[in-house]
């Protein structure tokens, strides 16, 4: 089940950020809605580019339809960004073991998954390809009232009945970062493969 949750968060920054029942009501915040999107990184640090640097926690909801069923997975996380192109998601199960770490800046993505001991690295954009194997995408943006960043992100794929839900509560904008808030170290013994392997895991 852990490794679920994992290649299904992974295809939502994949295929996206980052590939993976009626949806529910919106409570009072605008939202903002990207009917279909190429490529739904760009959006994402769109939405956060009003400031320079951000840093907050995060609970992860997936769920996606499976044999008329509908099923939930739960996630806890912690999201970093600098502008203007990097932005980092850790996701952890509820218990607090880490399930993935999703890095983005300067057009390349790396994903690590401990519990495969697994790393994947790639230039984002030629994956354009399998993106568009994955249909039609919608991405909706949340703000609370005057504020000037998302305080929730909601990503849907139409085909494959999958929806992520990304709320962000304890924000810090502006703030000094941790000096290797976006350096990528491969753990020892970890084996690193081209990002579009893990794609066309996804897109089948």
């Amino acid at each position: 089940m852990i490794r679920k949750r994992c290649y299904f968060i992974f295809g939502f920054f994949l295929l996206g950020l980052l590939l993976s029942g009626c949806p529910k009501r919106i409570p009072e915040p605008a939202i903002i809605e990207k009917p279909l999107i190429e490529n739904p990184l760009g959006k994402l640090l769109e939405a956060f580019s009003s400031v320079e640097s951000l840093q907050a926690k995060a609970s992860i909801r997936i769920e996606r339809m499976k044999s008329g069923e509908e099923m939930r997975f739960p996630l806890n996380g912690f999201v970093l960004y600098q502008k203007p192109d990097r932005f980092r998601l850790l996701g952890y199960h509820p218990l607090g073991m880490g399930l993935f770490d999703a890095l983005y800046k300067n057009g390349e993505l790396f994903i690590f998954i401990p519990l495969q001991k697994r790393a994947y690295s790639g230039e984002v954009l030629k994956t354009d390809d399998l993106i568009e194997k994955a249909g039609p995408m919608e991405v909706l943006i949340e703000k609370s009232e005057g504020s000037e960043i998302p305080n929730r992100i909601r990503i849907e794929l139409v085909e494959k009945e999958t929806r992520i839900d990304l709320r962000l509560k304890e924000i810090s904008i502006n703030s000094s970062l941790p000096e290797d808030s976006f350096q990528w170290v491969v753990p020892e013994g970890v084996e690193v493969q081209p990002l579009n392997k893990l794609l066309r895991k996804k897109s089948r």
